[in-house]
């Protein structure tokens, strides 16, 4: 095991399958010229030359659809948004072309292609910079959609991703790619669709990721012996396909449910979660499910005003003391 970041972990995985398989290429801006804006390219020029590493125009729409092109023609293609944000921007490339494709040809034509977006808040990126869009994508079939919480999962998620024969979505949180972590020196693979049970515990499930699995676990020591055993914790991983059975068997046992992400609380995957726990389990529940979730705002840029919209730990611990004391 080595520490290494979260950046240096995805960029390990790059390295790692573009050599293991030389269909693999990357393209995005400043891929090749800057090694990405947070450094998850760094180096893979030299390594692998211009023809596997290509800069792009700025133009979100020609970087998505040159994607599917080369995806349909027999290469697996990584590509990069920049930032989420500007996903919309090729909408309709994701949308109608990238997610239908394979279905549209009754499955007689693969689309091995990850596109890569940094999403979520930090230090004051504002509206346009800052959001976290996964339930946009979760709503779209044919699209599978991973969002790792540290290190060792960026790297196996990323693998799999790329192996994977469907379009993947992996969104990678911009607040994490300095954040430490242990990972694996051999190969590995974290499977798409497998939720981790990080903790385990006997009255309160809580299941999140990405950025706000770190908060919650910041939380769960923050309280310390006051929630010892009781709180179990859940890394989802893996938004589409989500794995509903590791929740439910959770809920099951602890008979409490809080859902953390610092996407927008209003139809996010708190939502569905909320609702598939609902239909499935809702006479194990001794509470009621609690969501925590921004507030239903663009977010500001002033640094005074960013907190009171995206998901604060103090939230999180009034939630947890909250269903730990309540009972239908």
């Amino acid at each position: 095991m080595r520490n290494i970041t979260f950046a240096e972990a995805t960029l390990e995985a790059m390295r790692e399958e573009m050599a293991r398989d030389a269909r693999v290429f990357v393209m995005g801006e400043d891929i090749a010229r800057q090694g990405g804006i947070f450094g998850q390219f760094k180096g893979l020029p030299d390594a692998f030359g211009l023809e596997r590493v290509r800069d792009t125009p700025i133009s979100e729409t020609a970087i998505v659809g040159a994607g599917i092109g080369a995806a349909l023609g027999g290469t697996v293609p990584v590509i990069d948004m920049h930032f989420a944000d500007f996903i919309g921007v090729a909408m309709d490339e994701i949308l109608n072309q990238m997610a239908k494709i394979r279905y549209m040809f009754g499955g007689q034509a693969n689309l091995p292609l990850v596109l890569r977006a940094p999403d979520g808040v930090t230090r004051s990126g504002a509206a346009q910079h800052s959001q976290s869009l996964e339930a946009l994508f979760m709503h779209i079939p044919g699209l599978k959609v991973v969002a790792p919480s540290n290190p060792k999962d960026a790297k196996g998620l990323l693998k799999a991703a790329i192996r994977d024969p469907n379009p993947v979505i992996y969104f990678e949180h911009k607040d994490l790619f300095r954040q430490r972590g242990e990972v694996p020196d051999g190969e590995y693979v974290t499977p798409i669709g497998e939720a981790s049970v990080v903790q385990e515990g006997g009255r309160l499930t809580v299941v999140s990721y990405s950025r706000m699995m770190t908060q919650v676990q910041a939380v769960c020591k923050q309280l310390g012996d006051e929630i010892a055993g009781q709180v179990e914790l859940i890394d989802l991983r893996s938004i589409v396909p989500m794995d509903t059975e590791t929740i439910l068997a959770s809920v099951r046992k602890t008979h409490r449910l809080l859902i953390v992400h610092e996407a927008v609380k209003r139809g996010g995957v708190g939502a569905e979660i909320a609702a598939v726990v609902a239909e499935r389990t809702i006479e194990y529940l001794d509470a009621p499910i609690v969501r925590i979730g921004a507030k239903p705002f663009p977010v500001p840029f002033s640094p005074a005003l960013e907190p009171a919209v995206i998901p604060q730990e103090r939230e999180i611990v009034e939630a947890i003391r909250g269903l730990l004391g309540a009972r239908i």
